[in-house]
């Protein structure tokens, strides 16, 4: 008898270990997806206000493409933070110069944009310090913020850009992630969306970013028009 319930349990036993298992994969999942979360260190992707100002911040690059996005901005007046790779910076020599002499301001979005999950602490410095060197050539001054590839955060990064007092900045506004919107729709999303205090993520690099490329004069216009400023992601930071 006793045996025959012993063998009746092992399903329930089995059940209940594959349920915490999948509880504990999705938890982990959440926290290493969170826009607004993350276990240490400082983190932000809006800033509280009641100023209509706005961080437009730009993910990977810099590539052939920086003259254009430069000079869209230019059309608006418009300063913006490149989240820039550094394996990318090598790759196109002159081009974060550029950014940075255009009046825009440059931050770390590690040196090869690998998923910074689930690595090694050596693995966090190298990517994040190699790149720091090339952005400090570039002539960013002053702190260099950090953007994790994909927004993926779990414990080892979080604890090292804790124990070396570097911000993570995320965004609350990607008009562009995960689908391959038209130029309109972009624009329509953005006014749609927007806050006081947004930091708006866009992908204009590469060939598949040229509707993102197409979409920045017209979205700048538009939130302009609607009263919005654009400041770095160091000015907005500033506000809060």
């Amino acid at each position: 008898m006793a045996v025959q319930k012993t063998r009746r349990r092992w399903p329930v036993i089995v059940f209940a270990l594959v349920i915490t298992l999948l509880l504990g994969a999705a938890g982990l999942y959440q926290v290493a997806n969170a826009r607004s979360f993350q276990l240490a260190g400082k983190l932000t992707n809006r800033v509280e206000t009641t100023e209509k100002l706005v961080a437009l911040t730009f993910d990977d690059g810099p590539d052939e493409h920086t003259q254009e996005i430069i000079d869209a901005l230019a059309a608006e007046r418009a300063p913006a933070t490149f989240f820039v790779v550094g394996a990318q910076m090598e790759a196109n020599p002159g081009m974060a110069e550029a950014l940075v002499k255009a009046g825009h301001q440059l931050a770390n979005h590690t040196y090869t944009h690998r998923r910074m999950i689930f690595v090694s602490e050596e693995t966090v410095a190298g990517e994040i310090e190699r790149t720091d060197r090339l952005i400090r050539a570039a002539g960013q001054q002053g702190e260099i913020f950090f953007r994790p590839p994909t927004g993926k955060k779990l414990v080892t990064l979080p604890l090292y850009l804790s124990e070396h007092d570097r911000h993570t900045v995320m965004w609350d506004l990607e008009p562009d992630s995960g689908a391959t919107p038209t130029a309109a729709e972009i624009v329509t999303q953005v006014g749609q969306e927007v806050r006081p205090g947004s930091i708006i993520l866009l992908h204009p690099w590469y060939q598949s970013g040229q509707n993102t490329r197409d979409a920045i004069k017209d979205l700048t216009a538009t939130l302009r028009a609607d009263g919005y400023r654009f400041v770095t992601v160091g000015e907005l930071l500033a506000r809060a």
